[in-house]
């Protein structure tokens, strides 16, 4: 699982995921971590810690936001959550995940490759390292969030700027707002190679 959303627990059980390996965190923002307190129900599932990845500011924020599943007198049924810091490409089970250094305005933000499947989510920049980690991927996950500029986020243009020099063969657009517009207005604009991301899509790579 990347980010554990506000809507995690709904994500989960609308999915039917009955097992969950791990859990990625882009960065620290609320909209990204929210839910992790849901987790438990996996703890229970598997009867085993959940190992988490993230970078060391966004384990720190996490030993902040869910400080009561950290603390040494641990009260029965909390998350229970196994860290670990992200610092070069990891694999999880048989699975190698190479992370990807982005900027969401001035804070730094990971990405994850898997395969060739990329994700990046909040972001407005992407450094020339990350773009030739990014060389030859086939399927790329990437914000738009409106029309307009934004601070910290990638708008239409921009994204679709970068999806044309990123050069995968289908784009997603995710982390989109309705200041965009309405989706079918939207996919109209798009060329065949770029598509709205949605609640539910399911993609395989």
């Amino acid at each position: 699982m990347i980010d554990t959303g506000p809507d995690f627990r709904q994500q989960m059980l609308r999915e039917q995921i009955n097992r969950l390996d791990a859990i990625l965190f882009t960065h620290s923002h609320k909209d990204h971590i929210a839910g992790l307190d849901d987790v438990r129900a996996y703890n229970f599932l598997q009867q085993a810690d959940m190992p988490v990845y993230g970078n060391a500011d966004v384990l720190a924020q996490l030993k902040t936001e869910f400080y009561y599943a950290f603390e040494k007198n641990k009260y029965p049924g909390i998350p229970q959550l196994r860290l670990h810091e992200i610092t070069a490409p990891f694999t999880i089970g048989s699975i190698k995940i190479v992370p990807l250094p982005v900027l969401h305005y001035q804070l730094p933000v990971l990405g994850f490759r898997i395969k060739n499947f990329s994700y990046i989510t909040d972001a407005n920049q992407i450094p020339a390292q990350t773009l030739d980690l990014l060389k030859g991927t086939k399927v790329l996950v990437l914000n738009a969030l409106q029309r307009e500029k934004h601070i910290s986020h990638f708008n239409l243009d921009e994204a679709l700027a970068m999806a044309a020099r990123i050069g995968a063969e289908q784009t997603y657009f995710i982390h989109i707002s309705h200041k965009l517009g309405r989706h079918k207005v939207v996919e109209h604009e798009l060329p065949k190679s770029v598509a709205l991301a949605y609640d539910g899509l399911s993609i395989e790579v």
